[in-house]
């Protein structure tokens, strides 16, 4: 704990470093008050021993500017006896205690140790706010793992500024989650946020949605309608699934980035787009624009900073964290009395390869809640898909009579190994070729030359 001594005398100064530093404080020493505010603004101190009596400054006055700049500094006044009246009257100004001259070495280092305890009960404080404020560091994102310790560091670094941003990440990691609290912690969290759910918008409306129309542009376009950009203008917009626009719109979308201008379906008026523009898509988007069916120009414009998000089962540290949070979620809207998983039920989340990641977690835990007649979540109110998880057996060393053909033995459990991997995967190769610890391309030709197809398979 630092300690700032502010007090023109050197022998006081020197007996006071010294007993606090014996005590195993850090002492900065001040002269004036001059000196006192340049080290508050350059340095963090814990608490300050000011002297009332000081050559360019009253106490008072000195006191008051330092509460003003920091309304929780933990101040602690010296004064003669004579002038115990300025103490209570610094204590009134938010001191928090005074120690008179002479003064004892004991009654120092208590009065001390008691500011201390104050300045860190006020730093508790402060953390528990922030936490109510924004649980889990990020608009209600929630983990401590490693992984998403990185995703909230580039949060931080990322938000303020004005670059476009590309979320990556599979579906259920919480990509618009993310979009949300990079809106919320840039300069633009007083504007709109507005979400394009590309995927799901029709391609003959898409264009119209987003750069609104003017009476008669089409059929049935009874009335001029404005469009997302110009709703979000001065805010963000979140397009999630960028991957599914079409070509044409995409053109389209270029120009709105590059010159920050558009015009209405069917009107000739160029309008601005004051606008920052947060992508995501859970598609490999290079292999898109590989294949032709995403522009290179616009991917290089959207990737200016990218945030990739992990799976569940890379960060399965965050799962009981994640638990906690949606069982009381859920037990207070269904108003329910549950209160924690059993041991094995929670044994089997852990194990669970979670494909549809942390949306599938936030079901099978408001399910459990809802079917739940008691406090305890046990293993008959998990979901088959989690209780018949389970390691694929190794093949018994044992060999039959006849013999055995150790190349077909090997491809028969090569072959179940991967069906096994694209069941828990939910059919996605890649995720499946991560799950096997092999990559993409691996698995791909193992699959070619075990006759595996994902359209054979059941997936559940």
């Amino acid at each position: 704990m630092r300690i700032l001594i502010v007090d023109d005398e050197d022998v006081l100064q020197d007996v006071l470093s010294s007993l606090l530093q014996k005590a195993g404080y850090e002492t900065l020493a001040a002269r004036t008050g001059r000196e006192a505010m340049t080290l508050l603004e350059q340095e963090k101190v814990d608490l300050v021993l000011l002297d009332l009596m000081l050559p360019d400054a009253r106490g008072l006055d000195l006191l008051k500017e330092i509460r003003s700049r920091d309304p929780e500094q933990v101040i602690v006044v010296i004064t003669a006896f004579s002038s115990v009246e300025g103490a209570i009257e610094a204590m009134r100004e938010g001191a928090f205690h005074y120690i008179p001259k002479p003064f004892k070495n004991d009654e120092v280092l208590l009065t001390v140790e008691k500011g201390l305890e104050q300045c860190q009960l006020a730093k508790e404080n402060r953390e528990l706010r922030a936490q109510l404020e924004q649980p889990f560091g990020f608009h209600n994102i929630i983990g401590r793992s490693r992984p998403m310790e990185q995703v909230f560091d580039l949060i931080r670094l990322a938000a303020p500024a004005k670059s476009n941003i590309l979320v990556l990440g599979e579906s259920g990691t919480g990509k618009e989650l993310v979009a949300k609290a990079i809106h919320q912690h840039s300069r633009r969290a007083d504007g709109p946020f507005i979400t394009v759910n590309s995927g799901s918008m029709p391609p003959d409306l898409i264009e119209s949605n987003l750069f609104g129309h003017v009476k008669g542009a089409f059929t049935g376009a009874t009335s001029t309608k404005k469009g997302l950009f110009e709703l979000a203008h001065k805010g963000s917009i979140f397009f999630d699934e960028i991957g599914n626009i079409p070509l044409d719109t995409q053109a389209k979308l270029l120009r709105v980035i590059q010159e920050k201008e558009f015009m209405r379906l069917g009107g000739v008026e160029t309008l601005r787009a004051d606008v920052r523009i947060i992508a995501a898509t859970n598609a490999a988007i290079e292999d898109t624009v590989q294949r032709g069916n995403f522009r290179e120009d616009l991917y290089y414009r959207l990737n200016v900073i990218t945030i990739e998000l992990p799976p569940l089962r890379e960060r399965s540290e965050d799962i009981p964290l994640l638990v906690r949070h949606f069982l009381a979620f859920y037990a207070e809207e269904n108003e329910k009395p549950v209160e924690e998983f059993s041991s094995e039920a929670m044994r089997l989340l852990l194990g669970y390869a979670w494909p549809g990641n942390v949306r599938e977690l936030e079901n099978v835990v408001e399910r459990a809640v809802v079917l739940s007649q008691g406090s305890v979540v046990d293993l008959d109110l998990l979901p088959d898909s989690v209780r018949e998880q389970g390691s694929i057996a190794v093949p018994s060393a044992s060999l039959p009579n006849g013999g055995i053909s150790l190349k077909e033995a090997i491809s028969g459990y090569e072959r179940q190994l991967i069906i096994k991997a694209l069941q828990a995967s939910g059919g996605v190769q890649k995720r499946a070729a991560e799950l096997l610890s092999v990559k993409p391309t691996t698995l791909h030709e193992m699959m070619k030359r075990l006759n595996v197809s994902v359209d054979n398979i059941a997936i559940h």
